[in-house]
């Protein structure tokens, strides 16, 4: 079993930044690919971000150049999503979650994940 704890989300002013982070426990490890998406109410939830056991990273077009996501490289167990220059649009609630098998053609579709977090709420104003 692998649980995830998601946290950093805040209340930031547009042009802002956070850092999440995704602590991992249970059986996990590097061979995950961890990923990063984000809901807000009616939508469909948006992969934003994910990693995978090779190092190999996708982003979704609406953060390219502003997020990046990467892991701890003293703890295996955890990710982080670096969010700079944030707009209103980003609001959302995050999630992070992870797979021990990920389609290589679609790391961002919730689909491909077994494993979620509870989320972390991001909020920008403008």
């Amino acid at each position: 079993q692998v649980r995830l704890a998601e946290s950093g989300g805040d209340s930031v002013q547009a042009g802002g930044s956070l850092r999440l982070s995704c602590r991992a426990s249970g059986h996990t490890s590097r061979s995950y690919c961890m990923g990063w998406f984000r809901q807000t109410p009616g939508k469909e939830r948006e992969g934003v971000a994910s990693i995978d056991s090779d190092g190999s990273i996708r982003y979704a077009d609406s953060v390219k150049g502003r997020f990046t996501i990467s892991r701890d490289n003293a703890d295996e167990k955890i990710v982080y999503l670096q969010m700079n220059s944030l707009e209103p649009e980003d609001t959302a609630m995050y999630l992070c979650a992870g797979s021990s098998v990920v389609d290589r053609n679609r790391p961002l579709s919730q689909y491909q994940y077994n494993y979620w977090g509870k989320g972390t709420q991001v909020t920008v104003s403008s």
